[in-house]
């Protein structure tokens, strides 16, 4: 049996790309003093193929599901992956992401952050299919397996700030 700590992180909508980054260059340097190394904070849109695939290796994944999304819907590009057509299940590129990566000794990487996603998903015609929920709120939701209280000390820091949605630590 596998335990994990999952964390899941949100901001509202008006705050700004900079001011979560600036935060989290305040969390890296706490990170790199309790010796996460190398450590790095990243700010970027997720506005080409690649930058999407890459975001899907960040975690945070949003997932969605939605008669709508049943049968043969076809979602415009660039909007969702995984995407079930007989469950209506899909998971949701992020169209920006502001987040911090942690190395630990062993070279296992852990994302902590926040992601944009679109408020709604349209068709190739541009007609909207279904709303997200999200209403432009920034959402970050990852876990670490690992009893590392380091990663505690991390998300104690979007405790203390507001951004803490939900923590649930199996190895408490």
């Amino acid at each position: 049996m596998s335990l994990s700590f999952y964390y899941e992180f949100g901001a509202p909508a008006e705050m700004s790309a900079a001011h979560l980054e600036e935060f989290l260059c305040d969390v890296e340097r706490d990170a790199k003093f309790i010796g996460f190394n190398p450590t790095m904070v990243l700010n970027v849109p997720f506005d080409t193929p690649s930058r999407r695939e890459f975001a899907s290796r960040l975690g945070g994944s949003f997932t969605l599901q939605d008669d709508r999304f049943k049968g043969i819907s076809i979602p415009e590009s660039g909007q969702l992956r995984d995407h079930d057509p007989v469950t209506g299940e899909c998971r949701l590129f992020p169209s920006h992401g502001v987040v911090l990566v942690v190395t630990d000794k062993q070279c296992c990487e852990a994302c902590f952050g926040f992601f944009k996603f679109p408020e709604h998903i349209s068709d190739i015609h541009g007609a909207i299919i279904a709303n997200t929920g999200l209403e432009g709120r920034w959402w970050f939701r990852d876990f670490v397996s690992s009893p590392d209280p380091r990663y505690r000390e991390i998300v104690s820091r979007f405790k203390a700030s507001g951004f803490a949605i939900r923590v649930r630590d199996e190895f408490a």
